[in-house]
C-alpha cells in the first residue's frame, strides 16, 4: 500500500470522521446498566467474545466481500453483502447505527477526487433505498477503493468496532484513557486472528446473543446515555 494510499483510507476510519458513532454504544450501555459489565476484565471478555464469534462473523466478512465487490467491480455482489447483513443484524437501533455510519462513509467516499463507478453506483442504490448501506460494506468499498488489501481492510474495521466500545466504556465506566489503551493493546492479536479468518470466509454468521440481547433492551433504559 502507498502513503497516500493509506492516508486516504485512513481518515474514513479515524474517530474524527463525521459518522456519528459517537452516538452510539452498541449495546454496552445497556450491559453495564444491567451488570453485565462492571469493569475492565469484564468489558474486555464482552468485546472479545463480540470479535470472535458477533462482529467477527458478520460485519468483518461483510466487509472482506465488499473489497471483493470492488476489486472485481460485481456491485450484486456488495449489495447482496449488504442486504443479507441487515436481515441478520436482529435489533432496530443496532441496524439503524450502522445504516447512518456506513451512508456518512459512502457519502463522503463518492466525493473524493479519482471517480470511482462501482463507489457512485453503490451510493446511488443507497440514495434509492434499494440497499441499506451498512458500516461494514461501505468501509469495505472504500477502503478497497483507496488501494488496502482486504485482510487490512477488515482489520481497521475490526479495530475501529474495538475503539468506538473503549470510548464508550470510558463515559460509562471508571475505565481512563490509559486502561483503555490496555484494553486496546490486549485485543490486538484478537484482530489480527479474526481479520485473517474472515478475509477467506465467504459466509455470514453470526453467535452474540447475549450482547444482541442487550442490544435490544437499549431502547427500554430509563436513562440513555447513548441512542443505541
Amino acid at each position: 500500500m502507498n502513503t497516500l494510499g493509506l492516508l486516504k483510507g485512513l481518515r474514513f476510519v479515524d474517530s474524527f470522521f463525521p459518522s456519528g458513532g459517537y452516538a452510539f454504544s452498541s449495546g454496552l450501555e445497556a450491559a453495564v446498566q444491567g451488570g453485565g459489565v462492571r469493569n475492565a476484565e469484564e468489558l474486555s471478555r464482552y468485546v472479545v467474545e463480540l470479535l470472535t464469534t458477533g462482529i467477527g462473523e458478520r460485519e468483518a466478512v461483510a466487509a472482506g466481500l465488499a473489497h471483493d465487490a470492488f476489486v472485481s467491480s460485481i456491485l450484486d455482489l456488495a449489495l447482496k453483502t449488504d442486504r443479507e447483513l441487515d436481515a441478520m443484524k436482529l435489533g432496530r437501533e443496532s441496524r439503524t447505527a450502522s445504516r447512518q455510519m456506513g451512508r456518512q462513509v459512502i457519502r463522503l467516499a463518492a466525493t473524493q477526487q479519482a471517480r470511482q463507478p462501482l463507489i457512485e453506483d453503490f451510493l446511488a442504490a443507497v440514495e434509492a433505498e434499494r440497499t441499506p448501506g451498512h458500516l461494514a460494506v461501505t468501509v469495505g468499498l472504500t477502503l478497497a477503493a483507496a488501494g488496502w488489501s482486504k485482510e487490512d481492510t477488515i482489520a481497521a474495521f475490526l479495530y475501529q468496532a474495538a475503539t468506538g466500545f473503549v470510548a464508550a466504556a470510558m463515559k460509562l465506566m471508571p475505565i481512563g484513557q490509559r486502561e483503555g489503551q490496555l484494553l486496546l493493546e490486549g485485543w490486538l492479536e484478537v484482530i489480527e486472528r479474526v481479520s485473517h479468518k474472515a478475509a477467506h470466509a465467504q459466509v455470514l454468521q453470526s453467535w452474540s446473543p447475549v450482547q444482541d440481547i442487550y442490544a435490544m433492551r437499549h431502547s427500554r433504559l430509563e436513562s440513555r446515555l447513548f441512542r443505541s
